[in-house]
Order: C-alpha cells, then sequence, then structure tokens
C-alpha cells in the first residue's frame, strides 16, 4: 500500500547577509512552536523588531542553530562565488513591493532553503521488510515545512532601509502563514501513541534536493 504523502508547506524568509541565522531561527522557532510536544514554558525573542515565539529546549535550539548557520555559510559562498553576476529579480519583487520603493534593488546574495519535516513511528507490516531494515519501527513523515531563503546586499543607506523593511515584512508575513497553516490542517496529526517526551522525531535539512519524504531510516 502507497504511504500518504505528508502535509507540505511553503515559506518564504528574505534576509541580508548578517541576519540570515537570525531569521531563519525565527522561523524555524515559530514552526516548533507549534509542532513541538513536550511540555514547555512559552518563551519569545525579538528578531527585527517582530517578537517571535522560542521554544526553550536546549538539544532543539542547539540543532536550529547549528542548521542555520550551516545555511548561512553555504550562502556566503554562493555569494562569494557569484558575486559578478545579476540575479536582481527576486530583489526588485521583494523591494517593488515596499512603499515609496524606486531605484535600483540591492546586489543578490544568493538564494537557498531549509526544511523541516516530522515523523511518526510505525511498526512495519511485513517480517521481511523487518528484517531488510533491522528493527521492527519506520518513521514516516507526515509533515514538512520548506523555507526558501532569499539574501540580498544592499550598497547605499537607501537601500539598507528598503532590504530592512522587506524583511521585516516578509518575516511578520511568513509568522502569520505558520499561525495559519497549523490552524487550518490538523487532521494530518497523528495520534500520539508512545510515552516519550517527544512523540514525534524531527529532521531539519539544509539544500535538501529529495526530501525523501516517504520514510527514513536513521534519526538526524
Amino acid at each position: 500500500m502507497e504511504q500518504q504523502r505528508p502535509q507540505e508547506f511553503i515559506l518564504e524568509a528574505f534576509a541580508d547577509p548578517t541576519s540570515v541565522r537570525d531569521v531563519v531561527r525565527g522561523i524555524l522557532h515559530t514552526i516548533f512552536f507549534h509542532r513541538f510536544f513536550p511540555s514547555l514554558a512559552p518563551g519569545s525573542r525579538e528578531v527585527l523588531d517582530i517578537t517571535l515565539p522560542f521554544v526553550d529546549d536546549a538539544e532543539l535550539d542547539t540543532m536550529i542553530e547549528k542548521r542555520a548557520a550551516e545555511l548561512a555559510r553555504e550562502l556566503d559562498a554562493e555569494r562569494t562565488h557569484s558575486h559578478s553576476t545579476s540575479s536582481s529579480t527576486p530583489l526588485h519583487h521583494h523591494l517593488s513591493q515596499q512603499r515609496g520603493g524606486g531605484g535600483g534593488a540591492a546586489a543578490a546574495g544568493g538564494r537557498g532553503n531549509i526544511s523541516v519535516q516530522f515523523f511518526e513511528k510505525k511498526r512495519r507490516k511485513t517480517w521481511y521488510m523487518r528484517a531488510a531494515y533491522g528493527g521492527g519501527d519506520e518513521e514516516v513523515c507526515w509533515e514538512s515545512w520548506t523555507v526558501k531563503v532569499t539574501v540580498a546586499e544592499p550598497r547605499t543607506e537607501s537601500e539598507r532601509a528598503k532590504v530592512r523593511k522587506a524583511m521585516e515584512q516578509t518575516l511578520l508575513t511568513t509568522a502569520m502563514k505558520i499561525v495559519t497553516c497549523v490552524n487550518s490542517h490538523k487532521d494530518h496529526i497523528p495520534p500520539i501513541t508512545t510515552s516519550e517526551t517527544n512523540p514525534f522525531p524531527y529532521q531539519i535539512n539544509v539544500n535538501q534536493k529529495d526530501s525523501g519524504w516517504a520514510t527514513r531510516m536513521g534519526i538526524y
């Protein structure tokens, strides 16, 4: 029987090179705030003067920080490698949405993505699958989030102001979209059938080409 595809959500992030890590961390913490089931006291952090929820869990925060830093390094390497090329179309799109826009867009700084998948543990239904994969359980993805990150390099004070405004607007829109998505799509959340602190394992991946959503054999 074919595995049911997970619920998938696509989000947008826009940042200058110095803000990539903070913006990505803010978005990921907002996702996990609604999908991390251990009992935790709610917290918040300021990102670009926007108050976002924060999950106060050391292991999760370390993983988010690690992946955000990895994405920032890859985007920095891409920016350095292709600094002489021009790809300002997505930047024009963001900046042209701002009131009082006009003038040239900031230089393109690279594009990348970071994804989050949530899994449930299921018992393998056939003896040969249990024998082949060395265990009785498989982990099946039930929800996937992809954050598409666009980076801009402002070159003047005017551009910096426009990029800053675009970052704030995009981050706020994305945070509100997360809230809308989690409130509108609940039926696909699996029942909690384990006493483990976190019943749903997760993965965070940077620039993943093939999400391999159906099953995975290991953690992280």
